[in-house]
């Protein structure tokens, strides 16, 4: 056991990300001493944004992906349509840092490589769970149930939003709980008339304001956002949510934060005696010098499956089967969204209206199968919602057209018909066979490779069959003149997104009030190892249909509250 004057800082919190940062946004502002650890590379807001606002004559091969490269460099990030020669630095090379792909069935794991973390990439989407997306475990059987409620995390949830401001429209939903909401996002013309046929032709639908955490109201600091372009490029002005321009920066104003880059975890070290985390032990990512830190209190915040990967190599005598592991569940119950096209339509209404700026989200249609009780033509349990878009075809679209010479050149200057899309967001049950594990193959700095085994269930494949159905009822309401398929309604789990495309990855060291069915507690606090907290997506007991970043960033502000309480009364 360390003395306690001889700690080297009072919390490290490993990775930068969304959890990462508002860990050491909420432990700094509280005093507490903070090393941030973060296996990325150090970036500057701003003048290492490269494509934010470059024009394409400016960026290499014009920002399109060099075929060669992208094979060999990023097979598995090629697939995210954000990655481009814009923002590569972003993105973490897969041949120098792999992981184990069965090509039979493969796992789709994106990783960012620098400070900020996906935050920087992330779509910002942000939605409260319900009531009913924590009790469903308890409800339908599947998976144990939440610890927590709605009511125990409400609070956090406003705490969160008024920090890092959520756009969006307040509906009364029960099934989608209101934000603390800024202004919500002007509509296009062509969505304000579905809006008013849905209303009348499928009163089930509410088609709402996609909630996200992009400033429509400047905050300290940060600016409204302008609709500028592309938000997975950079934001200089802040406008857009991320821990590199919103919580890092508050934690630095402390004068309580150290942010070492480059610097991987290894793993961490468990004292027998006093049942604590001692130290965490580091390899330099450019040296490969190891060092190691200290403190008394230990956050992870490094992604789902670089949490579970730090504490599955943290093996020790105690934990022969990794740290906290006294469950076995650990790597366990890996869940993601299922997501694609569930249907587009052709629309000729509004031709006279056009649009101006890059509104960067399109509209959202929460969930409404199974909402207060299963449905009886639902042979399916749990949920979806739609993303929604809207573009208006011009001649990117059309430039294949036939046609020849002036008259053709006339009509692609002309914009076209409009096109809705649908994208079915789908919920993923928890079951024990899917799950990482660490494999017999190492990386360059000798640690085991992570592997995956992960297999949609038959009720995802319903829940996506179910979309497509309600996907073209939903466009003929809506007045589509040609209504295109998108998932075939006889989808099989082959033809499905792959496990990890959603980049929703959860629940490998889930949370619950048994100790022999979960790693952590419901404050995220390990069951076996009192100062260790884990408030990344590895903690979830299930998955919901809604984007996850705001529940993390809740979950992981009230653990900081709970664990600098158990701190000041010597729990901890």
């Amino acid at each position: 056991m360390i003395p306690a004057e001889h700690y080297d800082f009072d919390a490290i919190v490993v990775g930068s990300g969304v959890s990462g940062g508002w860990a050491a946004k909420e432990l700094t502002e509280k005093g507490l001493k903070v090393l941030v650890l973060e296996r990325g590379r150090d970036i500057t807001p701003g003048p290492d944004y490269l494509g934010e606002h470059a024009p394409a004559w400016k960026v290499p091969y014009q920002g399109k992906r060099p075929r060669q490269l992208y094979e060999d460099e990023y097979p598995m990030g090629k697939r995210v349509y954000a990655l481009s020669e814009r923002n590569r630095q972003f993105w973490m090379n897969e041949k120098e840092n792999p992981y184990v792909v069965d090509a039979k069935n493969p796992f789709m794991w994106i990783r960012a490589d620098v400070v900020g973390g996906r935050s920087l990439l992330w779509g910002r989407q942000t939605y409260r769970w319900s009531e009913q997306d924590f009790r469903a475990n308890e409800q339908d059987g599947h998976g144990i149930p939440w610890p927590v409620g709605y009511q125990d995390i409400a609070p956090w949830y406003s705490h969160v939003e008024k920090f890092a401001g959520i756009n969006g429209k307040a509906e009364g939903l029960p099934q989608l709980p209101d934000s603390e909401f800024q202004k919500p996002m002007p509509w296009m013309a062509l969505e304000q008339t579905i809006h008013g046929r849905l209303k009348k032709k499928a009163p089930d639908i509410t088609l709402t304001n996609a909630r996200v955490a992009i400033l429509t109201e400047d905050l300290p600091g940060r600016s409204a956002c302008h609709y500028c372009g592309p938000c997975h490029n950079g934001c200089s002005t802040g406008s857009y949510f991320s821990s590199h321009s919103s919580t890092l920066p508050a934690a630095r104003a402390t004068g309580n934060l150290t942010l070492k880059a480059d610097a991987l975890v290894e793993r961490l070290e468990h004292d027998p005696v006093s049942g604590r985390v001692t130290r965490v032990h580091v390899i330099d990512t450019r040296t490969r010098e190891r060092s190691a830190f200290s403190a008394r209190l230990f956050f992870l915040c490094a992604s789902t499956v670089g949490s579970t990967q730090i504490l599955m190599q943290s093996r020790s005598e105690a934990f022969p089967n990794g740290l906290a592991n006294s469950s076995g569940v650990l790597g366990h119950y890996m869940m993601d969204h299922t997501l694609g096209m569930s249907g587009m339509g052709i629309f000729l209404d509004n031709m006279d209206s056009y649009y101006y700026g890059n509104r960067p989200t399109g509209l959202y249609i929460p969930r409404f199968r199974n909402v207060g009780g299963q449905d009886e033509d639902a042979d399916f349990v749990r949920g979806y919602g739609y993303q929604t878009f809207t573009i208006r075809t011009d001649w990117t679209t059309n430039f294949n057209s036939k046609g020849f010479g002036a008259d053709l050149k006339d009509s692609l200057r002309k914009p076209g018909p409009w096109i809705w899309g649908m994208a079915g967001f789908t919920e993923c049950l928890p079951f024990k066979s899917n799950r990482m594990y660490l494999s017999n193959k190492v990386d360059r700095y000798g640690l085991p490779q992570v592997a995956f085994e992960m297999k949609w269930s038959d009720n995802e494949v319903k829940l996506r069959r179910d979309a497509a159905r309600q996907a073209d009822r939903i466009l003929k309401a809506a007045g589509a003149v040609f209504a295109m398929p998108g998932d075939s309604q006889d989808l099989t789990a082959e033809q499905m997104s792959l496990p990890g495309e959603g980049i929703h990855e959860m629940g490998t060291a889930r949370m619950g009030d048994d100790p022999s069915e979960s790693v952590l507690n419901k404050w995220n606090q390990a069951h076996d190892v009192p100062n260790l907290f884990v408030t990344d997506g590895s903690f979830m007991t299930s998955a919901s249909c809604v984007n996850p970043s705001l529940t993390y960033m809740a979950f992981t502000a009230r653990a900081c509250d709970y664990a600098v309480k158990q701190l000041a009364s010597g729990a901890v």
